[in-house]
C-alpha cells in the first residue's frame, strides 16, 4: 500500500470552500466584508472548476443565493472557514484510488476557544463525496505543508516544531507519520515563516512548489523589515537544498508588497498565497501602495505559467482575518 499527494497543478475534481461564521471572525465587525471576499473567490473559481461551499446547517446570507447558482452547497457544521487548514487532505492510494487524510485539528496551537466541529469538517467532507478517510493522530494544518507530487514536501520548523501542535513528537517523529501517507521521501525544513503571521509560520505564505523542481518564493529587500532576514534564510536554504529526485531547485522570486496595518497589526501580504485551478491561478492582489507589486507579481507568475490565466482577486477582506485564497481553498484531485 502506498500514498501520494499530487501537485496542486494537477487536475482538481473540485474545490472546497467554508463559508465564514460571524462569531469565529477576529473583526466580526467585517462580516459583510468577509463574506463578500469569500464570495468573489468562489465566482473566481466557478469560472475554473466545479466549487463545494460548505455551510452551517441553517445558514442563510443574501450572497448564498447567488453563490448557488455558480455553486454547490452542502451543510457540514463548521467553527470556522479556513479549508485548508481543517478540510482534508486528498491524496491518491496505490497511485489510483483517491483517499483522504483527516488529521487533526487544534486551531493553530489553541489559539481560539471552539475547534471542535472543525476538528471533523475533513472526514465529513470526504465521506459526502464517497471518498475513504484516514484518521491520522497528528495535528497539521494543510497550509504548513506543500509538496512537489514527486516525493518532496516543503515546510517550516516555526510551526510543524511548535510545542503548541504535537508537543510529544520530535522532527524525526513527525517525518515518520507525514511521509508515508502523503508519498514523501524528502522534507525541506524552512526555518520560519512569514513575520506576525499567526498561524505560526505556515509555508503557504513564504514558498510553494510551482513544478516539480522549481520553487516560488516571496522576498524582502528592505533590511529594516523582519521579514528581510526570513525570506532570506530561506532562499539560502532553497539554494542549498535538493529535491526527492536528486535536481538542485530552480527559484522563481516574488516581491514582497509594501507593509500594510490594521488596527495597529501587521498583516500578512503575501502573493504566494495564490491557488492553482484548472487551468488558471486565483491570485490575491492589494491596491494602493501595493499598485506595482502587484503588478510584477502578475508578470511574474504569466512567465511562469504561460498556459494559465490569471485571476486576480482583492486580498485584503481575507487577510484581514489571517489568510488569504490559499488558505480557505481545498483542492479535490480528479478521480480519473
Amino acid at each position: 500500500m502506498s500514498y501520494v499527494m499530487p501537485g496542486e497543478w494537477k487536475e482538481h475534481e473540485r474545490t472546497f470552500i467554508e463559508w465564514p461564521v460571524k462569531s469565529s471572525l477576529v473583526h466580526p465587525e467585517n462580516y459583510e466584508e468577509v463574506a463578500g471576499g469569500y464570495r468573489d473567490v468562489i465566482k473566481a473559481i466557478s469560472e475554473f472548476e466545479p466549487v463545494t461551499v460548505i455551510i452551517n446547517p441553517g445558514e442563510e446570507h443574501p450572497f448564498l443565493n447567488e453563490i448557488a447558482e455558480y455553486a454547490e452547497l452542502l451543510k457540514i457544521p463548521h467553527n470556522d472557514a479556513w479549508c485548508r487548514d481543517n478540510g482534508p487532505t486528498f491524496v491518491y492510494k496505490d497511485s489510483k484510488v483517491l483517499t483522504a487524510m483527516s488529521w487533526r485539528f487544534n486551531a493553530w496551537g489553541e489559539k481560539y476557544g471552539s475547534y471542535e466541529l472543525d476538528d471533523k469538517v475533513a472526514s465529513l467532507v470526504a465521506k459526502a463525496y464517497e471518498v475513504p478517510v484516514e484518521e491520522v493522530d497528528l495535528v497539521l494544518e494543510g497550509g504548513s505543508i506543500h509538496t512537489d507530487g514527486e516525493g518532496t514536501l516543503l515546510t517550516t520548523e516555526e510551526c510543524l516544531l511548535n510545542k503548541n501542535r504535537n508537543p510529544h513528537l520530535t522532527r524525526e517523529d513527525i517525518e515518520a507519520i507525514i511521509k508515508p501517507r502523503l508519498g514523501i521521501e524528502k522534507i525541506i525544513w524552512l526555518k520560519n515563516g512569514l513575520f506576525g503571521d499567526e498561524t505560526d509560520g505556515h509555508v503557504d505564505n513564504a514558498a510553494c512548489f510551482a513544478n516539480p523542481g522549481m520553487v516560488i518564493l516571496q522576498i524582502c529587500e528592505d533590511t529594516e523589515d523582519p521579514n528581510y532576514q526570513i525570506t532570506q534564510d530561506n532562499k539560502k536554504t532553497l539554494e542549498a537544498a535538493v529535491d526527492a529526485r536528486g535536481r538542485k531547485l530552480k527559484l522563481i522570486t516574488l516581491p514582497q508588497p509594501p507593509a500594510r496595518y490594521y488596527e495597529e497589526e501587521r498583516l500578512t501580504l503575501s502573493y504566494i498565497n495564490y491557488y492553482m485551478v484548472n487551468g488558471g491561478i486565483i491570485l490575491p492582489v492589494f491596491g494602493e501602495d501595493a499598485a506595482d507589486t502587484d503588478m510584477e507579481a502578475e508578470r511574474i507568475l504569466k512567465e511562469t505559467f504561460p498556459d494559465r490565466i490569471i485571476r486576480k482577486v482583492d486580498g485584503i477582506p481575507l487577510i484581514k482575518e489571517g489568510g488569504n485564497v490559499h488558505c480557505i481553498t481545498q483542492q479535490m484531485p480528479s478521480r480519473s
